[in-house]
């Protein structure tokens, strides 16, 4: 496969959203999240933290709509997160004064790994046992105290399929689940998220050294361009590439990552009804 990681990032398509757009989203998706509490009849939001600008931005949203005293962060820390994520993610709670706890998965992941050696060295699947885990503690702390647990995806990871099944997409609702990457970087900018969260290269952390961008083999800037353009938008292949002046190679590595996600973004499928 072409190192498509290595195209150029400077995208020639203006995918910048105005300030009344930015503000517009903002104030949509905060109404969009005490609409769910209310309509849930729930008390409260749990919200996992990993000190990234997804769940960063969320967390800051989720506050401004239900105020610090209805969110409750969770961080939970494995072996294979940097402790510097970790720490980022207690500053977060901390700047939006909201309750948070710190509880450690690995004695959870390990019971997992001792039921099941064989899966124990498996990279990708002791990663998604580890989201799977944290999924897990999310709901047991909503359940416990009537909460909603708010989802961090984007629409870029949605699209792509880069999350794991029933794990960091096992929640309530997904707040900002229509942005893509790059707009979540820019209504973080017009909410006052730290630039060092905003400017830290994209992990899902389910092993040491792992980015977004190697593990896609795709710049989220150009993901999100051939995203907008062809997968969501009106143009073909062909004319995508030229738009963006790049290789059809990298048009067709997002449309496989699509295609090959589309079980991902569909309810588990049943056989026909048969009718008797």
């Amino acid at each position: 496969m072409q190192d498509v990681t290595a195209l150029p990032e400077d995208i020639p398509v203006d995918l910048q959203l105005t300030d009344a757009e930015l503000e517009t989203h903002r104030e949509r998706i905060t109404s969009f999240i005490a609409s769910i509490i209310d309509d849930a009849g729930a008390a409260s939001a749990v919200i996992g933290l990993s000190g990234g600008i997804d769940s960063t931005l969320t967390a800051r949203l989720a506050v401004e709509a239900l105020g610090p005293d209805a969110v409750h962060g969770l961080i939970l820390p494995s072996t294979v997160n940097p402790e510097e994520s970790m720490s980022d993610a207690e500053a977060v709670a901390q700047r939006l004064g909201i309750e948070y706890d710190v509880i450690e998965i690995e004695p959870i992941v390990s019971a997992f790994f001792d039921a099941y050696p064989d899966g124990a060295d498996t990279k990708t699947a002791a990663g998604n046992v580890r989201v799977r885990t944290r999924a897990v503690l999310n709901y047991f702390v909503a359940n416990t105290e009537n909460a909603i647990v708010l989802g961090t995806g984007n629409r870029s990871e949605s699209l792509t399929g880069y999350f794991t099944k029933y794990g960091d997409q096992a929640v309530d609702c997904n707040p900002i689940g229509n942005l893509y990457k790059h707009q979540v970087r820019q209504l973080s900018r017009h909410v006052g998220v730290h630039d060092a969260i905003i400017e830290k290269p994209p992990s899902a952390e389910m092993w040491q050294g792992q980015t977004d961008a190697e593990e896609m083999g795709v710049t989220y800037d150009l993901l999100d361009a051939v995203l907008m353009l062809h997968v969501d938008g009106p143009l073909s292949r062909r004319a995508t590439a030229e738009t963006l002046d790049i290789d059809q190679t990298a048009i067709d590595r997002v449309v496989e990552l699509y295609e090959q996600s589309a079980h991902k973004r569909r309810l588990p499928p049943t056989p026909e009804k048969i009718d008797l």
